[in-house]
């Protein structure tokens, strides 16, 4: 029985030397033709996520950013609280929370207490 299982590992032993001639050699065939070689690649099948150019154009708004409307309402409304904002722009709170501590941490506005005032 020891016996059969050395003589499999010494042909699979054998086995993997050929194709790793054979891979290097493939590898080299793909390098003169000008293509990249890489270990492990998949061929023709793309990886997960959109292929490139496949996305939608991404449009800027006529008001401008959701900050920068932020920031004309603040001016327009010194003390307003993000609820209020929300309103204005049409949109939830949870994401004006979001846009507003940017402005915050770029010193366009200041929050003190609920309210936020221009800088």
């Amino acid at each position: 029985m020891a016996d059969k299982t050395q003589e499999i590992k010494r042909l699979l032993q054998e086995r993997l030397a050929e194709l790793e001639k054979e891979r290097k050699a493939l590898e080299e065939a793909l390098k003169n033709l000008g293509g990249k070689a890489r270990a492990g690649a998949r061929r023709g099948r793309r990886g997960p996520g959109r292929p490139p150019g496949s996305g939608k154009k991404r449009r800027r708004r006529k008001g401008g950013t959701r900050g920068e409307q932020a920031v004309k309402i603040v001016k327009a409304n010194p003390g307003i609280s993000a609820g209020d904002i929300a309103k204005q722009l049409k949109i939830q709170p949870n994401y004006v929370y979001r846009v507003m501590s940017e402005l915050v941490a770029d010193k366009e506005v200041k929050k003190k207490g609920r309210g936020y005032y221009p800088a």
